[in-house]
């Protein structure tokens, strides 16, 4: 019987995974210069951790099952979850803020289509224990860095649920949660017929739905018209000056909702092209959820960003690394794992377990694009040395091991 992997994952090859862990690492070097602290929480935790922040409608999404104990356990969907649970459990007494940033694979049982799948990966950052809207500024700011980082340009846009909410103050809070579940999801025609199912003033109706239209330079203006100077627009208007300041480009856009309940401030998406439907890439807000899982009451800024859709269309790429194989002869193999052993402390280096002959070594090299070959040889042992080739211009040389790493390090890459 041949065996597949499951619908919905990948496997990642040599290659590809050279790419990955290229972008991975340009977006955790960004994250550590800018004072952030890498964490991991469990694959899998309690399903209750999930469905009370997201609902049980979340059950539908989510891989979970019950272990030799009877728990119900889930693997994880999404990672704030988890990183809100941790801070909970280890980390309430810490001085503030805590800045965090993780990167990890998460599982969601929903349709495989292009840039979604059932095992996916997201790098995410969060800063918990600031409401200030310069923690928010350096969320968005870090975000556009980091896509940034790994040759990505996006379309930042930018919106504030404290707003929305506030013109919703009348409205019962569970309303509200299925109005913004609709806004979200841009759709129009569901939020009119709800509105009209709950008997929402016209005042209202109208001022959401022009509110939620809002794009663009002039946005602010008509916010302050509809709403007028409530702490929620302040706040904003302050993120919007301080992005200014770090020179982000940004579209206000009060038509983000985000679609949960816990998000109470600013929220943002970013999108960019070449990615069909999914062109989302990145997106967060600030958010209160500690106290849903037992603590205090604390506002928290964060975000996640959608690995694999960003390798889709990234352009940074990994330069072309030098790799060696050395090639021996029957009574020359124990010399070469020598030889060998001291290469790998500085480069690539490749060795013969197949029992190959010398011309077949050779062409093994070419095959995998070695950049040289060492030939370890009787007569070159015999005077300490061996045979450097360059697989790019045939020229070969006498060197000593040392010589060999040396040459190396200074010779440029023929593309």
């Amino acid at each position: 019987m041949e065996l597949q992997k499951p619908r919905g994952t990948r496997d990642f090859l040599p290659e590809e995974m050279e790419r990955r862990r290229h972008i991975e690492n340009r977006l955790r070097q960004v994250a550590t210069r800018w004072g952030y602290g890498e964490i991991k929480t469990p694959t899998f935790e309690h399903i209750e951790l999930f469905t009370l922040k997201s609902g049980d409608g979340i059950l539908g999404e989510i891989y979970n099952f019950k272990d030799k104990g009877d728990r119900e356990i889930a693997l994880r969907p999404e990672l704030t979850a988890p990183v809100v649970r941790m801070y909970v459990e280890e980390l309430q007494r810490s001085p503030k803020p805590l800045k965090f940033f993780y990167f990890d694979n998460c599982f969601r049982y929903e349709r495989p289509q292009k840039g979604r799948f059932r095992e996916f990966f997201q790098f995410g950052v969060e800063i918990i224990g600031s409401s200030r809207p310069e923690s928010d500024a350096e969320i968005i700011a870090l975000a556009a860095e980091m896509l940034k980082s790994a040759g990505v340009k996006g379309d930042l846009h930018i919106g504030h649920i404290g707003i929305v909410r506030t013109l919703l103050k009348d409205i019962q809070p569970e309303d509200q949660g299925k109005i913004m579940r609709f806004v979200d999801k841009k759709d129009d025609k569901g939020l009119e017929a709800f509105l009209d199912q709950i008997n929402a003033p016209d005042d209202i109706r109208g001022k959401l739905f022009r509110l939620i239209g809002l794009r663009g330079e002039n946005a602010m203006h008509e916010v302050q018209e509809l709403v007028g100077e409530i702490e929620a627009f302040k706040q904003f208007k302050v993120l919007l000056d301080l992005l200014d300041v770090y020179d982000v480009e940004y579209q206000v856009d009060l038509g983000i909702a985000r679609g949960l309940d816990y998000y109470t401030g600013m929220v943002f998406e970013i999108y960019c092209e070449g990615l069909g439907a999914q062109n989302q890439v990145c997106g967060g807000g600030s958010y209160r959820l500690a106290q849903l899982f037992g603590g205090e009451d604390t506002q928290s800024t964060g975000y996640a960003i959608g690995f694999d859709r960003i390798m889709e269309i990234c352009e940074s790429k990994p330069e072309v690394s030098k790799s060696i194989v050395v090639v021996s002869f029957e009574d020359t193999r124990k010399e070469a794992i020598i030889i060998a052993r001291k290469l790998r402390m500085h480069i690539a280096t490749y060795l013969d377990v197949m029992g190959r002959k010398f011309k077949d070594q050779i062409a093994y090299a070419n095959t995998i694009g070695a950049s040289h070959v060492v030939i370890v040889g009787k007569n070159e042992l015999d005077a300490g040395k061996v045979a450097l080739k360059d697989m790019s211009t045939g020229k070969q040389e006498l060197l000593s091991v040392e010589e060999v790493v040396d040459h190396i390090s200074l010779t440029p890459i023929s593309h």
